[in-house]
């Protein structure tokens, strides 16, 4: 009776054997589609041990790799970070199209393993490896992958350009110091894209091979958002964000991934234009940062774009950010001497928020938007809880303004600004005294009053700087020497001639 069911068995089983050889098919056809077999494919142009690897292990790699994620978990759960650096290193050269080592990796030597280190220099050269790994290992596997564009843009946003490491300004100068001598003040994108001479053919061959960044979308992320300074991470920030959205925007299964992407951007807008604009200090022969005015328009469209983009759970935190924005612009064209761009802005924030201002600001709308009244209250939030950059911002644009209240005439406004800078200067020192010493400090006040006085007879019109030296009672020749308009010393208004002598403000 079994040898009667033989037949019948046999059949089944062939189409079964049918069955599965057309789903397998179709499976094989959807993983393609779907790209769920390139991390188990051959590597092109790969190192030698590493298509060795690939090869060898086969479908071992997973399960070795597992192990090694396990025993790399394990590590930091024990702060045993100089060891993860070995484990995170041996997956990536079994599984280099996994995007999360490469991130996990980099996050690793930039966050955890550098801070070990108090001399500046040796924690610079652990964020250098995180960025690179990112930048040069990491997106030559994953070309198209936005999670490495994402932390790449991250690293220079929060990790060199924000404040909460006491080694920032370091990592700032020394990628300064990278990028002078490609980009010098301003770069000069058509030479970088079609270099003529010698010395422009190897700073377009340092700029992709070393810094892998293609002046053609240089230049196209200045013209979207721009005019950038190139030399700061902010712009970095910005550069690698727009690639990873250009990798997104017609995902529709990496939309979160397009979200995080657009509000990194947005942010490093915010930065940008807080501080994006690099201004030579003669006295200390470094650089130091200031706003940069000319990109409000652009830094406003990014958060407006932002806006519309987010998901309605999202669009009411994003608000917030552009109020504070635009409060923050209004205030910085004011005490920039910008006023009828102020004035423009708080027009548009009245049109754009008309409730929220009224509600929370109703004396600045009362009759009419005043415009005295909005600023006199921005002026007050930053003596109360302004951070670094935007003190610094307002001292100095309190101080542009003291001066050339005084080349005009108006000498009792001149005193007035003077004051309240020197208010939020000492407001400040006083509120960070605590802080770790390095981190947030703020320059001597003489010494940013120099600075300030140093760009307005470098820059300003010249009626402007003619009337300055005379009221101010300078030697002429500062118009023309530009490096003697202060004695270099610590404290370059030392031998400069009082304005007005003006008591310390009482506690």
């Amino acid at each position: 009776m079994m040898s009667n069911r033989k037949p019948i068995f046999l059949l089944l089983a062939m189409v079964l054997l049918v069955g599965v050889f057309f789903s397998q098919q179709n499976l094989n056809r959807q993983r393609e589609e779907l790209k769920l077999t390139y991390r188990a494919e051959m590597l092109e142009n790969a190192p030698p041990f590493l298509a060795f690897t690939t090869a060898a292990l086969g479908g071992f790699r997973g399960l070795i790799s597992s192990y090694l994620w396990l025993r790399m978990n394990e590590l930091q759960l024990n702060e045993k970070y100089f060891e993860m650096v070995q484990l995170a290193d041996w997956i990536t050269k079994m599984q280099p199209r996994m995007p999360m080592v490469w991130v996990h990796q980099a996050w690793n030597m930039g966050y955890n393993v550098s801070v070990k280190f108090p001399d500046h220099a040796d924690r610079w050269l652990w964020v250098q490896r995180g960025i690179t790994l990112l930048r040069d290992e990491g997106l030559k596997y994953n070309p198209e992958e936005p999670l490495i564009y994402h932390e790449l843009a991250w690293h220079f946003q929060h990790k060199m350009g924000a404040n909460l490491d006491n080694a920032h300004n370091y990592y700032k100068m020394k990628w300064g110091e990278e990028m002078t001598p490609i980009f010098g003040d301003r770069p000069d994108f058509d030479a970088l894209i079609n270099p003529q001479t010698d010395e422009q053919k190897a700073r377009a061959k340092l700029l992709r091979e070393k810094y892998k960044m293609d002046p053609s979308v240089m230049k196209r992320v200045d013209q979207v958002y721009g005019p950038l300074e190139w030399r700061l991470p902010e712009t970095q920030s910005i550069y690698w964000g727009w690639l990873g959205l250009e990798k997104t925007k017609d995902n529709v299964a990496r939309r979160a991934l397009f979200m995080k992407l657009r509000r990194v951007v947005y942010q490093s807008m915010q930065l940008a234009f807080q501080r994006g604009r690099l201004v030579e200090n003669k006295y200390d022969r470094v650089y130091e940062t200031a706003p940069n005015l000319d990109i409000v328009d652009k830094v406003n469209q990014a958060y407006v774009d932002q806006r519309t983009e987010a998901e309605q759970i999202d669009k009411e935190n994003i608000a917030n950010a552009h109020r504070n924005f635009l409060k923050n612009a209004i205030t910085q064209l004011y005490l920039h001497n910008r006023e009828k761009e102020a004035v423009k802005w708080l027009r548009y924030y009245a049109t754009e928020y008309p409730d929220f201002l009224r509600q929370t600001e109703p004396s600045v709308v009362a009759g009419g938007v005043n415009f005295d009244k909005f600023v006199l209250m921005r002026v007050q939030e930053q003596i109360g809880t302004g951070g670094r950059d935007k003190t610094v911002s307002a001292i100095e644009g309190m101080i542009t303004r003291h001066f050339q209240d005084l080349a005009i005439g108006e000498e009792d406004r001149a005193v007035g600004l003077e004051r309240m800078a020197r208010r939020i200067y000492q407001h400040y020192q006083e509120r960070s005294a605590g802080a770790e010493k390095g981190r947030v400090d703020l320059p001597p006040y003489d010494r940013m009053k120099g600075v300030v006085l140093e760009r307005i007879l470098q820059r300003g019109s010249p009626e402007l700087r003619v009337r300055l030296v005379s009221v101010l009672g300078l030697s002429p020749s500062v118009l023309t020497n530009r490096l003697q308009v202060l004695p270099q010393t610590n404290a370059p208004s030392a031998n400069l001639p009082p304005t007005k002598a003006v008591a310390p403000a009482k506690k």
